[in-house]
């Protein structure tokens, strides 16, 4: 049996927001959000959000949305292994499963990379599978020390790691996978930071491996998965690479975007193969587009459902749509 938590506490301070980080949009879709997608995904039905900062505010989203989730509330926010705890109860009820822990500010963590974590968590029997990346500047992030045999043997934080440890490109991406009796054995002799004074949940890796319990890593393929946004300027480069992921996964799949930098397509947009998408078009999340339709330019689209074979188009401030098109006549509608 398996469940999910997921840690979304933080006040993002430095994003300048009035709100919780995890509600900071990426592709007008808030981060927890695609996160939740991923773990629905992967079909993992059972779990709790830790909420801290503007509880009222994540749970406002998560009543209104389509997601079934527990929620318990941090009052102090004293750090990831201190979020644990607080969802002890949670935890307790999945005593002889595995937990996936996740950032709920990481919004290019994906199914195939959680699927491919649990797979080696089952073959290794770890105690702690930690989902690593390998990036090309690893500054601010946790480093993965692995000895000559290649197992891990700790996570080094970026303001305590040696110079030869900084040079190290595996990084934590802050998601595990933990069998739930032994992280619940273990997470109370973990002893607070002393330049912090909060609890993390690393420390956990050296407590299970003077338990003799096992801990390993599984290198994503995607170095992305580990990204977050904790500045305006961080969400901005996030904005940037989903922007990229979505518009080349279409293109893969058929569909012609021959003005990819003046086109902006959100999360859950549905566009059938042979479809063209022109210039200035912004097409919002769950909207739906047939095959062989063109869109644009200058179009937005929210939620719409296109049939296939439509020119939607603007021309001169009107919308143009074009629906069921025969090939020998083209008859127009206009949409104001």
């Amino acid at each position: 049996m398996v469940s999910c938590l997921i840690l979304a506490a933080g006040n993002g301070t430095r994003m300048k927001v009035g709100y919780p980080k995890v509600l900071a949009e990426v592709l007008n879709v808030p981060m927890l959000s695609w996160v939740l997608d991923s773990v629905e995904e992967c079909g993992i039905s059972d779990k709790c959000v830790v909420t801290g900062y503007g509880k009222e505010k994540v749970e406002e989203f998560l009543n209104s949305s389509k997601y079934c989730c527990q929620t318990v509330f941090q009052s102090e926010r004293k750090g990831t292994a201190h979020a644990v705890m607080v969802a002890s109860d949670f935890l307790n009820k999945n005593l002889d499963g595995d937990v996936l822990i996740l950032g709920g500010d990481s919004p290019f963590i994906d199914a195939e990379t959680i699927n491919a974590a649990y797979d080696e968590h089952l073959k290794s029997n770890n105690s702690v599978t930690i989902i690593s990346a390998e990036l090309d500047n690893p500054f601010g992030y946790g480093r993965i020390i692995r000895n000559c045999n290649g197992s891990v043997c700790a996570i080094v934080e970026e303001r305590d790691a040696k110079d030869s440890e900084k040079k190290i490109r595996e990084i934590n991406s802050g998601a595990y996978w933990f069998n739930v009796k032994d992280l619940l054995n273990a997470i109370g002799s973990i002893n607070a930071s002393l330049s912090s004074g909060e609890l993390y949940l690393t420390s956990i890796v050296s407590i299970f491996m003077k338990n003799s319990l096992k801990v390993g890593a599984f290198c994503a393929k995607d170095c992305t998965v580990a990204m977050g946004a904790n500045t305006p300027e961080q969400l901005k480069i996030l904005n940037d690479i989903a922007k990229s992921k979505i518009i080349n996964s279409l293109i893969s799949k058929g569909i012609n975007i021959p003005c990819c930098e003046n086109v902006l397509i959100g999360k859950n947009v549905e566009i059938g193969s042979g479809t063209t998408i022109l210039s200035n078009v912004v097409i919002n999340s769950c909207t739906r587009i047939g095959k062989n339709c063109t869109i644009g330019p200058e179009v937005v689209l929210s939620g719409e459902n296109i049939p296939d074979n439509t020119i939607f188009v603007n021309s001169s401030n009107n919308y143009a749509r074009e629906t069921n098109i025969k090939t020998e006549e083209i008859n127009y509608a206009v949409r104001g």
